[in-house]
């Protein structure tokens, strides 16, 4: 089941540990170094999933997330914000308005970002609604 998934974070050290846990699990792992590259990038790539990271340069995660609903291409592909922003400090409503499928707090456990990546990947976005984490790991919430 494993596809590609596009990992787009300004910190070289989270792209490389997200690349190192994701294709130890067989996932083939594209990276940007921002949102803009991301945008630049994403129809070549054709990610099965995006991780974002909140806060970048030149263009944040759900400004990038918008410009991804708003192609063709692109709308229908899994976004997890991946971010060290808490989930009460963030807005959930812009979130979803943006199009953000779920939200992975840094730091996050190997384990719980490779769920989501999964789950994501099969076309689960999670509980819409409930506000439940995947499995165990509480840093890991569906939107909706």
């Amino acid at each position: 089941m494993p596809g590609r998934v596009l990992v787009v974070d300004d910190d070289k050290a989270i792209r490389q540990l997200i690349r190192v846990n994701l294709e130890l699990e067989g996932f083939e792992v594209v990276t940007a170094v921002d949102g803009a590259e991301c945008l630049e990038i994403v129809e070549r790539v054709r990610p099965d999933v995006i991780t974002l990271d909140l806060v970048m340069p030149r263009l944040d995660g759900l400004r990038t997330a918008e410009r991804l609903r708003a192609r063709e291409r692109t709308r229908d592909v899994p976004l997890a914000i991946i971010s060290a922003c808490t989930r009460s400090e963030l807005d959930g409503e812009r979130m979803r308005a943006a199009g953000v499928d779920a939200f992975l707090a840094k730091p996050f456990d190997p384990t719980g970002l490779v769920r989501l990546v999964r789950r994501l990947a099969a076309g689960a976005s999670g509980t819409p609604g409930t506000g439940e984490p995947y499995g165990a790991d509480s840093a890991v919430r569906p939107l909706g």
